[in-house]
């Protein structure tokens, strides 16, 4: 099922597809939506972003990295819902 995505308040027009794509970094990636990343699997933190509405799922279980309640990392979770996330 898609889901909509909404980053520094702009919606993404393709909605999130977990069929298409693997994690929600992947998906921003298509979409031309720069994050800074450096691992893709959760240990650095690098592509922290807070999630200011919605649920998402960690496709592997919790990070590693540390993870301050309200964030996330795209890097390796995909969204249950709609999701509304910041990278400020």
């Amino acid at each position: 099922m898609s889901k909509k995505v909404t980053i520094d308040g702009r919606v993404v027009e393709e909605q999130f597809d977990n069929l298409i794509f693997k994690t929600t970094l992947e998906y921003l990636e298509s979409n031309s939506i720069e994050i800074h990343y450096h691992c893709r699997d959760g240990f650095c933190g690098a592509c922290r972003v807070t999630l200011e509405q919605g649920e998402i799922e960690y496709i592997n279980g919790e990070p590693l990295a540390f993870v301050r309640e309200g964030e996330v990392l795209p890097c390796c979770c995909i969204p249950k819902t709609d999701i509304v996330i910041s990278t400020e």
